[in-house]
């Protein structure tokens, strides 16, 4: 088999779960779909070294990550220096649409402090155990557990606090 069709191969299979946790790190589906796509391109660029690893995947997971932390600095700069940081709680536009500010769950979660809400993402989106998680944060385990801890703990009171929206 080439080259182009492992990559062709591993990119179908790993694709939709990067693009879910970008999306649930950021907010936005649009974005998260630029800095997905993003993540692949330079893992296209890199794949013959990459297709000998054991997990091409958690290369593509620490780029994409990287990508989400980078992209949502810009965004808060952008913000600051038009003086309107109220619009990081308040959904751009008012449709629906994929972005999650219109749910309760999605806007509690961009809520979070961005270490809270990667742990949170890798563990329950990405279905990754805390020793990988730990692994490639570069973080000790105790403290992806506590950071698993708080980010639930702080979901749990942002979404008590709106009971009749958590069951929509």
């Amino acid at each position: 088999m080439g080259s182009s069709d492992d990559f062709r191969e591993f990119y179908q299979a790993s694709y939709g779960r990067t693009l879910a946790m970008v999306t649930a790190l950021i907010g936005g589906r649009a974005e998260a779909e630029d800095i997905t796509q993003e993540a692949f391109a330079r893992a296209l660029a890199r794949w013959t070294l990459l297709r000998g690893y054991d997990q091409p995947d958690a290369w593509v997971r620490k780029v994409a990550l990287r990508l989400a932390i980078d992209a949502g600095r810009r965004h808060r700069r952008w913000l600051t220096t038009i003086g309107r940081l109220t619009a990081l709680r308040q959904p751009t536009s008012s449709e629906p649409g994929d972005d999650l500010h219109f749910s309760p769950l999605g806007a509690a979660l961009l809520e979070l402090p961005m270490s809270e809400r990667k742990v949170l993402v890798l563990h329950y989106l990405a279905d990754l155990p805390v020793n990988v998680i730990a692994r490639e944060l570069g973080l000790p385990p105790g403290t992806v557990k506590t950071r698993l801890g708080a980010g639930r703990r702080h979901l749990e009171k942002s979404l008590s606090q709106h009971p009749e929206a958590v069951g929509q």
